[in-house]
């Protein structure tokens, strides 16, 4: 499960909308911790509507164990809905929380 990237898996990049109670509950770092162990790259970040965005980068194995974390969420959060889609490829050499 998880891991590094490897040459022969294609890389795909998707946009994730979290919501619920997803702020204030240590959400982005749960998302960051468990995207660097998997081997993913991008950015989370809070927006102006009480949701939790994630642009992320890695093989579909690898988003797709990264949507399982973010459907779930971390302990005190309450997530009622993650809602998926394609997006385009970013630079990005790891993955890193925004304000």
């Amino acid at each position: 499960m998880g891991g590094k990237m490897s040459s022969k898996d294609p890389v795909v990049t998707r946009h994730y909308q979290v919501r619920g109670n997803v702020q204030g509950v240590g959400f982005r770092a749960f998302v960051s911790r468990h995207a660097q162990k998997i081997g993913v790259r991008g950015w989370v970040r809070n927006t102006g509507e009480g949701d939790v965005e994630v642009l992320a980068m890695g093989t579909s194995s690898q988003l797709d164990e990264l949507a399982g974390y973010l459907r779930h969420g971390p302990m005190l959060s309450l997530v009622r809905g993650v809602e998926e889609s394609e997006a385009s490829p970013i630079q990005s050499s790891g993955f890193s929380v925004r304000d």
